[in-house]
Formats: structure tokens, C-alpha cells, sequence
């Protein structure tokens, strides 16, 4: 017989969600609860999400974890987080004419114009600011940082 598993919500100090998930892991492990999954979105900060069937077991595994404050009253189902769980392209919120800043890799610090955004291969082509001649180069989305999303104007 197999329980139907819900999605526990689990609130803890905020930037200490990895960390939170991480040592929930271990206790799972150590004391073979039924958890199914744990997950720690980015965009949902001082939460992590963990999947079971028993709230006792979600209880018990957070019970010794430092940073992890309570179980929220309640329980979620697979699809109202399932938003989370679809990986959002990097270059999504980036568009041609963007004004971004590259922050990694050899060009780290510069600032240029989004010329073409990829977003099957989540990259895009940008033209430095700083260059004496105007050079297109393509980096990856997750590398960059919108400063303004100024469309180019024809004006």
C-alpha cells in the first residue's frame, strides 16, 4: 500500500535554505524517514519545500536542524509547486536593447547592449560599451545583470 505523498512547508532563516535542506538530508538518511524529496527553490526565500506522507516524519527531520523554524500549518500538493520545479531559462526578463553587466568571466564589470537573445541555447550577443570597435560577443544568460531594460529607440 502506498500513501499518498503532499508537499510540507518548512520555514527557516532566510539564505539558509540550502544549508537547511542539506542537513534535513542527512537526518533522513540516518534515521530512514519516508521523505521523498526536498526542495529548496531560489525564488522562494526562508522556505524549503519537502515531500512525505506523514507530517510526524517531517517533524522529526527538522526537530535538530539548526535554521529550520517550524512547520507551516497546512499542507501543498505537486501541483501548486510545480512551478518550481520547471527550470525558467536564463535569458528570460532580457531583451534587445537591454543595458546589462556582465558578471563573470573575462569581461566581468563591463557593460553593453543586448543585440540578440538566444533563447534556445539561453545566450545572448551583446556589444561592449567600452570597445573601440564595436565587437558582437555571445555569453551565456546566467552571466549578465539587467541594468536597464531600455528598448533601442528609432527615434
Amino acid at each position: 500500500m502506498t500513501d499518498e505523498s503532499v508537499i510540507f512547508v518548512v520555514k527557516t532563516t532566510a539564505n539558509q535554505e540550502r544549508s537547511v535542506a542539506n542537513m534535513i538530508t542527512q537526518v533522513v538518511r540516518k534515521e530512514h524517514l519516508d521523505i521523498r524529496a526536498i526542495l529548496a527553490p531560489d525564488e522562494l526565500k526562508g522556505y524549503v519545500l519537502i515531500e512525505g506522507t506523514n507530517p510526524g516524519d517531517v517533524e522529526q527531520a527538522i526537530q535538530t536542524v539548526p535554521h529550520a523554524r517550524a512547520l507551516v500549518k497546512g499542507q501543498s500538493s505537486i501541483e501548486e509547486i510545480s512551478h518550481f520545479l520547471t527550470p525558467k531559462p536564463t535569458v528570460t526578463g532580457i531583451s534587445e536593447g537591454a543595458i546589462i553587466e556582465i558578471t563573470s568571466g573575462p569581461f566581468k564589470g563591463e557593460k553593453a547592449r543586448v543585440k540578440r537573445v538566444d533563447e534556445g541555447h539561453e545566450e545572448i550577443t551583446v556589444e561592449l560599451f567600452d570597445a573601440v570597435v564595436p565587437i558582437p560577443i555571445t555569453i551565456r544568460g546566467d552571466t549578465v545583470r539587467v541594468l536597464r531594460k531600455d528598448e533601442e529607440g528609432n527615434s
